[in-house]
């Protein structure tokens, strides 16, 4: 026996161990048009694979970035902190497909799984489902336990056209821009002229319109309706989808300013799929206006884990530092942001605010005039203002600016003037008339009021007892219902025995490892037991994952062959193929992590 049970004592297991980075699949199809098939393709994976619970899967924005860079594995690996990368390509041809993937593991650069398909279109929900369990199996076979579900991949329409408009919807929906959003709309109303009920179609159209108000290229109320018209019907098609109680979180933040509700819907969207980014970062958001650091500092770990190249995480990573009153480290972020896109909106709005903190108050009057015309948002560049002019004791100036400012707020859509008639009364030491507009906005449902109720600068007043009582009205929740997630113990000790012993005793007496195609599927029907079930027993009580548990079977087995006649004519490659390996990679692989030895070393001892 070359493993044994540990009597049921706990296993560690290096969590990298359990990372997967689904790399955009190549387009191989004769015309370029089809990048949205590839990019679905890949899209769908990575969301299939998110639901596998103990596994965290980078985020589609960080695996996108390498789409068509010749960069090595590798270095991709080590960029995204992943232990396995998935690659593929597709070519689509009439109805027909042929795809191809393969698993690499990083730290020894080698493919230790590969497989083709040819299907037909009609048939892409299965084929989706079927790959994504495939390698969630292979995965689990090389780096440890995964309670993988029956199925991954939901059949989403039975109208294939329906879904290709869809895909192409989404491919210009994720440019974020203006013009392609509004094609996309375009593409996922004929999605839904074909099936009125695909509800990815229907939560499209929410992403779509809701960009377009948030960021001002469609009359703010209007756009917002028809996202909660969209979503409203994406939750009645699927109440189970994390995108929909993201959306959900989002309404009732900016539309409802119910802070209890959207925390409670985001918490909602990370239980239904951890690895949703967005969600992570949105939470963090919510936690650090509350206050409550330490939360938001995990829950934005969570995230930079999963998207460690976005620009938006690392927007709100700028703004956790902001908040936490560590301005150097906020403000170099947010340069970093704004090297990279130099009209992230947000990045704008908060730069000023850092440079306030660190008494840089010339820089903030001038600032708006150096940046991009088309960011500028007239409420916040009268507020930055009046108040570096009010912070420098400037009087006369920032009596003219709060002129301004008090004017811009009675406009249409002064809602963001308004709220920085707030921030100058708290930094002029006004309690009374900060705590006046903070009751009035409590009234008018503001959800700019979430965002600036604790803002550092208006901490001049966050000594005066108002302000931790109105605070608790703000922030309300009814309860704190986040799950803490922790690993199941999936069988008791009893049963673990008995399963370990009827496991090693069938390696002894059936030897399957000579098997080449052997799987963990394969080998937990031989011994009559659930396939997680093996996969716990091999990583929690023996300590070893499938592949590095079969696999020294097989080199003991190359090592016994070696030593008899009836080999001697064989290569090593051959000796090792009666062994049970089918790679010569996989071989001379684990044959060295085995032994610290070439099996040609080996041979010649």
């Amino acid at each position: 026996m070359y493993a044994k049970p540990n009597s049921g004592s706990k296993v560690e297991v290096n969590l990298k161990d359990l990372t997967i980075a689904v790399l955009p699949f190549v387009n191989m199809s004769a015309s370029e048009e089809n990048d949205y098939f590839s990019d679905g393709m890949t899209e769908e994976i990575i969301n299939a694979l998110a639901k596998i619970g103990s596994l965290k899967v980078t985020s589609r924005t960080s695996s996108f970035f390498f789409k068509g860079r010749n960069i090595p594995i590798t270095e991709i690996g080590n960029k995204l902190n992943v232990s396995t990368i998935l690659e593929g390509s597709i070519r689509l041809a009439s109805k027909q497909m042929r795809i191809t993937a393969q698993l690499i593991d990083v730290a020894d650069d080698f493919h230790f799984w590969s497989e083709s398909w040819d299907r037909k279109l009609e048939n892409i929900f299965e084929i989706q489902d079927e790959i994504s369990l495939i390698i969630a199996d292979k995965l689990r076979e090389h780096c440890g336990h995964l309670e993988i579900q029956e199925h991954l991949v939901e059949k989403q329409t039975d109208n294939i056209g329906a879904y290709e408009y869809s895909l192409k919807a989404k491919f210009l929906r994720n440019k974020w821009n203006p013009e392609d959003v509004k094609k996309a709309i375009s593409l996922y109303e004929k999605a839904l002229e074909l099936d009125p009920n695909h509800h990815k179609s229907h939560l499209g159209l929410a992403d779509c319109y809701s960009f377009l108000g948030t960021t001002g290229f469609m009359p703010f109320e209007e756009a917002w309706g028809l996202t909660i018209k969209y979503t409203n019907q994406a939750l009645a098609l699927n109440c189970q989808s994390s995108g929909v109680h993201y959306q959900l979180s989002n309404q009732a933040f900016f539309i409802e300013c119910d802070y209890g509700k959207s925390l409670s819907e985001m918490q909602k969207a990370i239980e239904i799929n951890p690895n949703n980014a967005k969600a992570q970062e949105f939470i963090s958001f919510l936690y650090i206006i509350a206050e409550e650091r330490e939360k938001a500092r995990k829950h934005l770990e969570i995230a930079l884990s999963i998207n460690p190249l976005s620009e938006e995480t690392h927007f709100f990573k700028a703004y956790f530092h902001y908040m936490m009153k560590v301005y150097p480290r906020s403000l170099d972020l947010i340069d970093k942001c704004l090297i990279a896109n130099d009209k992230n909106i947000p990045a704008h709005s908060i730069k000023p605010l850092c440079l306030l903190k660190l008494g840089r108050f010339d820089e903030v009057i001038s600032y708006f005039d150096e940046i991009p015309a088309d960011v500028v948002i007239k409420g916040e560049k009268t507020g930055a203002i009046g108040l570096a002019y009010s912070l420098k004791k400037d009087r006369v100036n920032a009596s003219r600016y709060l002129e301004k400012l008090t004017a811009q707020a009675k406009e249409a859509n002064g809602y963001t003037a308004d709220s920085y008639l707030f921030m100058m009364a708290a930094v002029s030491g006004n309690k009374d008339k900060a705590f006046e507009w903070v009751i009035q906005a409590i009234e008018n449902n503001s959800s700019l009021l979430l965002l600036r109720y604790t803002d550092p600068l208006a901490a001049p007043i966050k000594s005066d007892p108002r302000y931790e009582a109105l605070k608790k009205t703000i922030y309300q929740t009814e309860s704190e219902t986040e799950s803490v997630r922790q690993k199941t113990v999936l069988l008791d000790a009893l049963t673990t025995s008995e399963y370990s012993s009827r496991l090693l005793a069938h390696i002894s007496t059936n030897k399957p490892y000579l098997n080449p195609d052997l799987s963990l599927r394969s080998l937990a029907k031989q011994i009559d037991i659930h396939p997680n079930h093996l996969s716990w027993i091999l990583n929690q009580s023996i300590g070893l994952n499938f592949n590095e548990f079969i696999n020294q079977y097989r080199i003991e087995a190359f090592k016994a062959n070696a030593k008899t006649q009836e080999y001697e004519n064989l290569t090593i490659e051959g000796l090792a193929y009666e062994s049970g390996f089918n790679s010569k990679t996989v071989f001379n692989t684990y044959f060295k992590k085995e032994t610290g030895l070439t099996p040609k070393q080996f041979l010649k001892q």
